[in-house]
């Protein structure tokens, strides 16, 4: 078949890599520019580069709404679209044009996690799964028909990275399998359950400020799902940003003042979690190493050298 593709970043890298690998023809990719946000700086392999370096035309834009791109696309004559990690609405002239629609590919089990960051924010939560959804654009961002899916099980201490690696790997072969079964003719794809869906917003520096409210095994979870090279959750202390580039949940429960500084435990600084700590029910977060904003990186026993005072969501 004829393909055009929609696609940015690694996840679009990787999938215009299976397509030019497989049997059918790329006519035209569109990509958007570089971008400085914090979370578009990671994973940055350029789609419009590969695309290039293998004599295919590449149309950058912020919101594919031109004539020139329709111009384009309709030169390109598709049978099917491809979208990967696409981060803008596509509208229903575009996605509609080829004779078979269009195909996106996305990181999470839909319907939960549509949207943006779904393994960071999967992982907070504590999904015993995550994995990536082969669909049938249409209107409603992610909420098309379903072709195909695959999952991975999030292991106990995974972190973001490590499911950012896992699902890559199926971005290539649910593509090319899910064209596959679109140029053998059938349409007989599972409609999403909409009463399961959830819709996530782009996260930003505010989502890895740490509450300590929250229970020590939330804010474990937090810490894995912003490993490097995300942004790093962090705290305050004495007005000095504290980055948590490791921790775990304490042996111990500890009670207290949400955010006190309290105990050392092994290798990590027990500080007191979660919203009812008073009752002295609950374990803390033991963090175990962490980054300033001059770069230096520390064990926390070596940072927290007195116990005492709180680590808290303000300078």
């Amino acid at each position: 078949m004829r393909v055009v593709m929609f696609g940015y970043q690694t996840w679009g890298h990787r999938t215009l890599r299976a397509l030019l690998d497989s049997e059918h023809e790329v006519t035209l990719v569109v990509t958007h520019p570089p971008s400085e946000h914090a979370y578009e700086r990671i994973w940055s392999d350029s789609v419009a580069d590969l695309a290039t370096a293998h004599g295919v035309e590449v149309a950058l834009r912020a919101q594919p709404d031109d004539e020139d791109l329709m111009t384009l696309l309709k030169a390109a004559d598709p049978d099917v679209i491809v979208a990967t990690n696409w981060r803008t609405w596509i509208p229903p002239r575009i996605f509609e044009l080829p004779r078979y629609g269009t195909l996106n590919v996305h990181d999470s089990l839909l319907p939960a996690y549509a949207g943006f960051s779904p393994l960071i924010w999967a992982l907070i939560n504590g999904e015993k799964e995550v994995g990536v959804t082969a669909h049938m654009m249409d209107a409603t961002l992610d909420a098309g028909d379903i072709v195909l899916q695959r999952r991975v099980a999030v292991g106990p201490r995974d972190t973001a990275t490590d499911l950012f690696h896992r699902t890559l790997e199926l971005f290539g072969p649910i593509t090319v399998d899910g064209l596959a079964l679109i140029a053998s003719g059938r349409t007989d794809w599972t409609p999403q359950d909409r009463s399961k869906a959830s819709f996530f917003h782009k996260r930003a520096a505010e989502d890895s400020l740490i509450d300590w409210t929250w229970s020590a095994e939330e804010l474990d979870r937090l810490v894995r799902a912003q490993s490097d090279p995300y942004p790093n959750a962090y705290t305050y202390r004495r007005g000095e940003r504290v980055r948590v580039v490791a921790a775990r949940v304490s042996e111990g429960r500890y009670g207290g003042t949400p955010g006190r500084i309290f105990y050392r435990e092994g290798d990590g600084v027990v500080i007191v979690a979660g919203a009812d700590a008073r009752r002295g029910r609950n374990h803390g977060l033991a963090i175990t190493r962490v980054r300033l904003d001059d770069g230096t990186e520390l064990p926390a026993l070596d940072y927290f050298t007195t116990m005492g005072g709180y680590l808290t969501r303000q300078p």
